[in-house]
């Protein structure tokens, strides 16, 4: 018998996760928003599976190499579990450039969902009950789109603020504290049925 399908959060790298320092990839300059590091291991501890989903165009812009980032990543993981006791499940990451008007040219880099359908397909989550979380309207909207809920986390990351139903966030926050008081109080209400919208 297959087991149940696990409810995730989904979590922007850059400006959500960590301070957003421009196409890094020295783990020196890894510093972690205030209250993350608490608020993912209280959602680990509530049975949440923890992913970080992330653009990274600078691959494709070879401001960085796919060996740099793989170490940059290992520092993150290893200090989550270091600082934090979080084991991520996963990395999603697109290593995609965005056309020249910023649309994605692939069907991971956000607001695409490719990145989330990917991860629940791997690891048979239920995208109904998932959350996803970041610092701009594409993360909002890539969220939507695989069906989850989306939490704007409000660091300074969307400037452009261009509104669709699909790019309107179930909330606005500014503390990751909020974050988890508002996953944990939804989390008691009836699941959704995972739709990945038009």
């Amino acid at each position: 018998m297959m087991p149940p399908a696990r409810a995730a959060i989904f979590v922007d790298k850059d400006g959500t996760l960590v301070d957003d320092v421009p196409y890094n990839a020295d783990p020196a300059l890894l510093r972690f928003k205030p209250g993350a590091l608490a608020a993912l291991s209280a959602l680990a501890a509530r049975g949440f599976v923890l992913l970080v989903a992330s653009n990274q165009s600078g691959l494709a812009r070879g401001f960085f190499t796919r060996v740099q980032f793989t170490l940059l990543q290992a520092v993150l993981e290893r200090r989550l579990l270091e600082e934090a006791g979080v084991a991520l499940l996963d990395v999603m990451i697109c290593p995609h450039a965005p056309a020249a008007d910023g649309t994605p040219q692939c069907p991971c880099r956000k607001p695409a969902p490719g990145l989330l359908l990917r991860a629940a397909r791997r690891h048979r989550l239920d995208l109904g009950r998932s959350w996803m979380v970041g610092d701009t309207l594409d993360d909002v909207e890539a969220g939507h789109r695989a069906g989850c809920r989306s939490i704007l986390f409000d660091s300074g990351g969307e400037t452009l603020w261009r509104h669709t139903p699909l790019r309107r966030p179930e909330v606005c926050l500014g503390e990751w504290d909020e974050v988890v008081h508002h996953i944990l109080a939804a989390d008691a209400a009836p699941a959704r049925t995972a739709a990945v919208q038009p």
